[in-house]
């Protein structure tokens, strides 16, 4: 039979079965006018389910199901402006074939369903088989209307049409198996579809009992707390919820590529965390554990940038000068380009502060287009840092080597280990001797962390170390690295720097715009000279910070758009002078001498100084001197004595006199052996009379016998003979090898003495 122009009422939940009566709330517009239309012609209208019951209306045929039924309105049982409520009757089912909607109204053309029944044994089989389902449902769900399908199960002659419509309308709850059931034309199909939806909720209905007895069994009347959560247990363990976490991390696992050894530790720590409880603390440390197995990386590996031109480019491009840096930087990436793999001692720069030891290992990593990660070692005094804390503490972490693998996610990053001479040992072991396994290719194949506690391979990391001195480094660990040693840099080459890179950077920091600052190379020179003093350019990039500062003041309150830095107006924008100007600050005196000295943050030069006066030949030393200066002063005075016949020196005056040697500002501790030769200069400088040029320089060690021994860090030591202004420098002549690795500025502006014995130097520095 066809219907037309119905109008539709779609309802956002379950509808309602042919042959039922049931109250029906409507409150959407839409609805009641649908109703309202219904009661003025005739009461009949089509309920159908909306697909999206969180849908405000539907906007579309597609967005309701095209079988519903056809009901009439029997009664309305109140109206408000909010809602009314009507009592409907359901007549049949219905399939809707043409839907006319717009915003106020929906109608449908239906067209009813043609039922089939075979009405044979199969039929009352399945009949009673869903009898028998509802009756075990009903021990369970005590909802279900049991006198109406009673009735049923007593008549004789049954309908088994209706029979399906009550049941279904009775036990079927989910929109969709209603819906199925509903559009199903086979009563028997309709029948055997009910069956199979009490038997699954038969199946929830045994599990929720299951759990309702096992937490029965696992906990005492009086402990409600304890009770509740070993339900919430009982229904996590029910639902699959440790199942999925246990799967999960065997996803990972697989996915993480890690060893078959590592694999079989993950999967044990597995096994263990599966048997607890999920709220036990072990649970939180194994689950911890293993998030950190599956996290390092295990075989990801970044692509290297072989590109050996490209490398040189960029190197050249961050840094200004260094040339052998770079060169040893490029053999070492041609060599790894050729084998594929890192040979060699581990990298390690050496020089004082501000000379670009960290960047330029962030432009090997730009080169190279790998993961830059940098680890500072300074002050690290626990072994634990480096390998880790062992699991049985609380709180424990893996040490900043896998931490920093972990943050890289590839196993090839460029990692910096930066100032590794500063890490110190206490009672909690010693973390120098810890790097020795993971510097060394030898080893650390197969470091193993304490946290981890399986082998980790770190042979594919290019390890790159800073210091600022090798004194402090454990020599086994200094035995495992190449140092390359960044001296400083000259005053033409500090000129460049500022020109290429400090100027532009600090006028970009500070808004400043291009052309804005005008700063000549002669004032950059007296800013290197009166204002930093050092061997970087760290101070220096200070220096022009502060003037970028006052010039960006300028330009707001004064509307000028350019300013020019020159030597005349320089106090203006950085003070008064730190520096005092040291060029011939030394006459030609008896009893003082310019000597050279290597330290932490550069070369600098070391005034001494010797007078006598009446005593009985004791020796006084003065100025924060060390053991080996005290006992270069002792060699030196002993040496004097035994020249004293060749230099016309009366013998008896030692006995008679007291000799004071003084290096001046005492409040800065000195040692080192290098300062023999300066303080023999002024002892016979002193004793003999004989002023000593002020305008030259020296170092050396010396021996009873007057022999000048060799020394070290003469790059720094004549950069700072050349940063003051002198020309002459006396050098053993052992250390002319090293005269290669001074500039070639410094080296064509300044005359090297080489001196094998005592009497060079004095021949050189004693003005007669």
């Amino acid at each position: 039979m066809e219907y037309s122009n119905l109008p539709v009422l779609a309802m956002r939940g379950n509808f309602f079965f042919p042959n039922i009566r049931a109250k029906v709330e409507v409150a959407r517009d839409i609805s009641r006018n649908a109703i309202k239309y219904a009661l003025d012609n005739g009461g009949k209208f089509f309920m159908v389910s909306q697909i999206d019951g969180v849908k405000a209306k539907p906007s579309q045929p597609t967005d309701m199901y095209a079988t519903g039924v056809i009901a009439e309105v029997a009664s309305v049982e109140s109206a408000t402006s909010d809602a009314t409520v009507i009592m409907v009757r359901t007549l049949e089912a219905a399939k809707a074939t043409n839907v006319t909607m717009n915003d106020k109204i929906i109608f449908a053309n239906v067209t009813t369903l043609e039922f089939t029944c075979k009405n044979d044994v199969e039929t009352r089989a399945l009949f009673d088989t869903t009898l028998k389902y509802i009756a075990k449902l009903a021990e369970t769900n005590n909802s279900i209307n049991k006198a109406e399908l009673k009735s049923f199960a007593i008549n004789q002659t049954i309908d088994y049409l209706s029979f399906t419509n009550v049941v279904a309308n009775e036990v079927v709850t989910r929109l969709s198996d209603r819906q199925a059931i509903l559009e199903e034309t086979s009563v028997e199909l309709r029948m055997e579809k009910i069956c199979a939806y009490i038997e699954g909720d038969l199946e929830i209905a045994l599990a929720e009992k299951r759990i309702q007895n096992r937490v029965k069994q696992q906990v005492s009347d009086g402990q409600k707390e304890y009770y509740l959560r070993e339900q919430i247990k009982a229904i996590s363990a029910e639902l699959g919820d440790d199942a999925n976490e246990k799967q999960e991390y065997l996803d990972k696992i697989k996915s993480s590529g890690m060893p078959e050894e590592v694999a079989q530790k993950a999967n044990k720590e597995l096994s263990r965390l599966s048997k607890m409880s999920p709220t036990s603390p072990d649970a939180a440390v194994i689950r911890n554990y293993l998030d950190w197995l599956c996290d390092v990386p295990w075989t990801k590996e970044s692509t290297d940038n072989k590109d050996l031109n490209r490398a040189r480019a960029i190197l050249d491009e961050d840094h200004y000068g260094l040339e052998k840096i770079k060169d040893r930087i490029v053999e070492y990436l041609a060599v790894m380009q050729l084998t594929g793999k890192l040979n060699g001692p581990i990298l390690c720069f050496v020089g004082p502060p501000g000379v670009g030891k960290t960047s330029i290992v962030r432009s090997i990593a730009r080169a190279l287009d790998r993961k830059y990660l940098r680890v500072s070692l300074g002050g690290v005094r626990d072994e634990a840092e480096i390998r880790g804390h062992r699991r049985t503490y609380v709180g424990a972490i893996p040490g900043k080597i896998i931490y920093m693998m972990k943050q890289a996610g590839v196993i090839n990053p460029v990692l910096l280990l930066d100032e590794i001479d500063k890490m110190g040992k206490d009672n909690r072991g010693d973390p120098a001797s810890a790097m020795l396994e993971v510097l060394d290719p030898e080893q650390n194949f197969s470091f193993t962390d304490h946290f981890m506690e399986v082998p980790y391979d770190l042979s594919k990391v290019l390890f790159v170390c800073t210091a600022n001195a090798t004194d402090d480094i454990p020599e086994p660990l200094l035995d495992r690295m190449e140092v390359i040693e960044l001296s400083g840099y000259t005053e033409l080459e500090k000129i460049e720097i500022a020109n290429k890179f400090l100027l532009k950077k600090n006028m970009a920091l500070h808004g400043i715009p291009d052309g804005a600052i005008e700063i000549s190379n002669e004032t950059y020179g007296k800013i290197i000279e009166r204002y930093t003093g050092e061997s970087g350019v760290r101070n220096l990039e200070r220096e022009i910070a502060a003037i970028c500062r006052k010039v960006a003041l300028k330009l707001v309150t004064d509307n000028v758009t350019k300013v020019t830095v020159t030597t005349d107006n320089l106090r203006e924008y950085l003070g008064m002078e730190k520096h005092k100007d040291e060029m011939g600050m030394i006459p030609d005196t008896v009893g003082s001498a310019r000597g050279l000295a290597w330290t932490r943050v550069g070369g600098v030069t070391l005034n001494v100084d010797a007078t006598l006066f009446q005593g009985k030949g004791e020796v006084q030393l003065t100025g924060n001197l060390g053991d080996v200066m005290k006992e270069s002063a002792r060699t030196a005075i002993s040496l004097v004595k035994s020249l004293a016949d060749e230099y016309g020196i009366d013998k008896s005056r030692f006995e008679k006199t007291d000799i004071h040697i003084h290096v001046p500002e005492g409040a800065v501790p000195k040692d080192g052996p290098s300062a023999g030769v300066t303080m023999a200069t002024v002892v016979m400088s002193a004793f003999s009379g004989i002023p000593v040029s002020g305008k030259v320089a020296m170092t050396g060690e010396i021996t009873l016998r007057g022999k000048v021994l060799p020394i070290g860090g003469l790059r720094e030591k004549a950069l700072a003979a050349y940063r003051v202004g002198i020309r002459k420098v006396i050098i053993p002549k052992d250390n002319e090898k090293d005269l290669d690795e001074i500039p070639k500025e410094v080296r064509d502006n300044i005359e090297f003495i080489l001196a094998e014995d005592i009497a060079t130097v004095y021949d050189n520095a004693l003005v007669k």
